[in-house]
Formats: structure tokens, sequence, C-alpha cells
């Protein structure tokens, strides 16, 4: 977390512990508290205040949008599972994707009827980094399925890209404070005025109706000061971080042969260094590289320990001995050069390592 972030949220455990929702005067303070956030995180979005709800996660985000919507959704093969099973499991329809994780236009727009009631594609990927082009398939979308609405997976973008100007082109965006330095536990999702989804949790009719529950105070306001510091770091950030990023993958890439970068530079954001090693299997890797204290991953966080590929590298094309080799490195605003040089040396010393293993 954010230094920033713990701070916010600090005084929402002890002092300022009241329940929003009543009328005394403890509980109206814990109510503007709300307000405040609500507002701050409207202004870096791109959005009106009365467009936020906050949500446990971004998980619940996801699927109030995919499930609110009713109907048939659309979604691309290369989503986060919070997207992608809610449409598999409701019937939906998943498009593929190309060599870089784009959703495929011309697979898409054979998809898109007049039964779909939403479209979700995601605005960056959480696995490889992809940016996707979302004013393409807004453009598409609004074109052949007018009255669907579109969401975006948008957990990972807030670091790297001014959401700004991803919000006019969409109806719903969902988020995930942790990304973003905030803590685990709390979410937005973004509902465009004149939008209407069937709420996923009922009961106490906070959020407008939105989505029942007593808000999790203190996490809505560390969350908010979280999103604001990173808005305001986001340039400086993507310049330094960008060059680590490189470094990092260019000192794995000198130091040991058939690496490949999954992605082209050009088309992800700066945090992502998402490699796939030839010759070697992702989980001796990541068991080596969690011993010398770097973390790491094959695929999404969520899945760590699955012994099957990536559904997303699967979903791009890569060849399943090459996917088998996937190395998820993320950088953040935490990182420093010595994080990247001692990573160099340990990922290229534990990859040549397990070649020689393997050679015996």
């Amino acid at each position: 977390m954010r230094p920033v972030a713990v701070e916010a949220m600090l005084p929402f455990f002890s002092g300022r512990f009241a329940n929003p929702s009543g009328s005394h005067r403890f509980a109206r303070d814990a109510r503007r508290a709300v307000d405040e956030a609500r507002d701050q995180v409207a202004d870096v979005l791109g959005v009106a205040p009365g467009e936020v709800v906050f949500t446990g996660c971004g998980t619940e985000a996801d699927n109030t949008a995919i499930l609110g919507a009713g109907g048939v959704a659309v979604c691309s093969a290369a989503e986060h599972h919070a997207v992608l099973h809610p449409v598999l499991e409701h019937g939906g329809t998943v498009v593929g994707v190309d060599a870089t994780g784009q959703v495929d236009l011309d697979r898409l727009s054979a998809a898109l009827t007049a039964e779909t009631a939403i479209v979700s594609v995601m605005a960056v990927n959480n696995e490889v980094g992809t940016i996707s082009d979302l004013a393409a398939v807004a453009k598409l979308v609004r074109r052949l399925a007018p009255r669907a609405l579109l969401h975006t997976d948008a957990v990972q973008a807030v670091s790297w890209l001014d959401v700004r100007t991803i919000a006019p082109l969409v109806d719903l965006m969902s988020f995930s404070a942790h990304k973003f330095g905030g803590p685990k536990g709390v979410g937005v999702l973004t509902i465009s005025d004149g939008v209407s989804v069937d709420p996923l949790i009922i009961g106490g009719g906070q959020e407008r109706e939105r989505r029942s529950g007593t808000h999790n105070v203190a996490g809505i306001v560390a969350l908010a000061a979280a999103l604001v510091e990173a808005d305001d770091q986001r340039a400086g950030e993507n310049e330094r971080l960008a060059a680590l990023r490189d470094r990092l993958v260019d000192g794995v890439s000198g130091a040991v042969d058939g690496v490949v970068e999954t992605v082209p530079r050009d088309r992800k954001v700066a945090g992502s260094a998402h490699l796939c090693v030839e010759g070697i299997e992702s989980e001796s890797l990541l068991y080596l590289l969690d011993e010398a204290e770097i973390c790491a991953s094959a695929a999404s966080a969520c899945a760590s320990g699955a012994m099957e590929p990536s559904h997303v590298l699967a979903a791009m094309g890569v060849d399943r001995a090459l996917a088998m080799g996937a190395l998820r490195l993320t950088l953040g605003h935490t990182t420093t050069i010595d994080d990247i040089d001692r990573a160099v040396d340990v990922v290229s010393t534990s990859i040549s390592r397990l070649r020689r293993v393997s050679v015996r």
C-alpha cells in the first residue's frame, strides 16, 4: 500500500468508526468522508460522483456489470476470469484475440447480434500488459449493437493510463484499489448516467440501491487517496518504470538464450515484463525465484499453482511448450533499480540452473 493510503484509512479504525448510513453526528462524519472520497474518485476517473459505486473488489464490480446487464454477454478470450467465467456460465460468447492479446474486431463483429446485452473488453490485460484499442471496440459496438452496454475491466489501467480518456467510450468500468496502492477488499464500478444494471447484492439499499452493504469507510477513503496519488505521479512513473522494465527484460535476454518477450513494448503498459522461456517449466522457475525472495507468477495471481498454461497465452496462440515456461514479472511504484539488477541476476541464474538439470 502507498503510505498516503495507510495514513488516510487509520482514523477510521478507531475515532471515526461510525456507520455512514446512520443519522447521528458520528455517522454523518463518516458519510462526509465517503462523499469526499467519491468526489475524488470521480474526478480521477472522469465521471460524475453519482456514477461511482463502491464495491468489495474488482471481481464484484465485473460480476455486477456482466450479470446485472441481463441477456447475452460477449467478451474477449483474454479477459480475467472475473469476466470470463460469468460470461461462459450464463451462455455468453467469447471472442478470439490476436497474437498480442487484442480482441479480433472481425470476430467481434460476427459475435454481435440484436440479442447482445453487454460487451466486455479489458483496458489492460492483467497477465501480459496489452493495452486494448477501446476506441475501435466502442465504434464497432455502437454501430452493430447500439442497444448493448460496453464494459471494460480497467483494474490494471489506473497506474498506466489516464482513465478520463476511456470513460467517454464505455458505459461501465471496474477498478480494484490494491492495483494502484490501496488496500485489498475495496473496488469501484462506474455506471454511466442513464444506464441501469440489476444489483448483485441487495439488502440495505446503499449506493443508491446499486450495491447494498455497510460501507467499508476506511477502505474507501484509502482507495481515493491512493488513486489521487497514482494519478498525480502517472507520467513520471510511466517513464521511470518503462526504463526499468526494459533494463529487466534486456538484462535477462542478454544473459540467457531462448527468452521471448510475449508482447511488444509499444503495445503494453510500462509495468509489464511478461516473458516465455524456452526449455523450462514455470513451476520449477517460480520455486527457485521464491527461494531467492523474487516474487513472480506464471499467469494471473488468482491462478497461482495452476499446472496448465495460461488461458490468455492459449488464446494468443502461444505454443504450448513455450507457454509452459511463462514468467510474469510486474513493476510498480516501489520498484527500484537495485530490485531490477538483483532480479536480472537471480532470474538468469535460475534459468541456467534449470537447463543444466534438464540436460542431465
